[in-house]
């Protein structure tokens, strides 16, 4: 299951600099899949979409710190345990109920993202 991160956040960026596949922006922020992976060009996305791993993607929240679900590995293959929460003061970095996946697809995408 890929973390997510709450309405609870403060906004204080504890958790960005940690996370190893650079899934997490701040509020506002846009993304690229390529930041902080080895993936570039052509890029299938979990909901089947392909994108531009280096092109500009528009922020996924405006209010609040965000992770990019396509990116979100719970840190599997890094650490013992999703870095964003460990380091997280207001406990807002959570499971994700909406994109439940296994270790073995978490590992997988890991794989993926920083294929050499």
């Amino acid at each position: 299951m890929a973390i997510k991160i709450t309405d609870v956040c403060i906004n204080c960026g504890a958790c960005e600099p940690e996370c190893p596949n650079g899934a997490i922006y701040a509020n506002g922020d846009s993304w690229k899949l390529s930041d902080k992976t080895g993936v570039h060009g052509s890029y299938k996305l979990m909901d089947g979409n392909s994108i531009d791993a280096d092109s500009t993607q528009p922020p996924l929240s405006d209010d609040y710190f965000y992770i990019v679900t396509d990116k979100c590995t719970e840190c599997k293959g890094f650490h013992d345990e999703p870095q964003c929460a460990s380091v997280c003061p207001v406990d807002c970095c959570l499971a994700d109920e909406l994109h439940v996946e296994t270790e073995e697809d978490l590992l997988a995408k890991k794989a993926k993202l920083h294929a050499e």
